[in-house]
């Protein structure tokens, strides 16, 4: 995510020329989107790191939902 925020200052400091972000070339924006496209369509899920968020979730949810039941006893 830091990627993103990072690509998106880029763009607004280039496209209203502030300061030294004025000269630089929109390539390399350019090259920093087409690293975050390729971290966020191929190397995460191959690295198991989207299944990974969406596992410690549902561990939470049931580690909730047991707490829950053992408190009611």
């Amino acid at each position: 995510m830091p990627i993103i925020i990072l690509i998106v200052a880029l763009v607004g400091l280039r496209y209203f020329e502030v300061w030294r972000f004025a000269e630089i070339s929109w390539w390399y924006i350019v090259g920093l989107m087409v690293a975050a496209f390729v971290w966020f369509e191929f190397l995460e899920p191959m690295l198991g790191l989207d299944k990974r968020k969406a596992h410690d979730v549902d561990e939470q949810r049931r580690k909730d939902r047991v707490k829950k039941n053992f408190d009611k006893k």
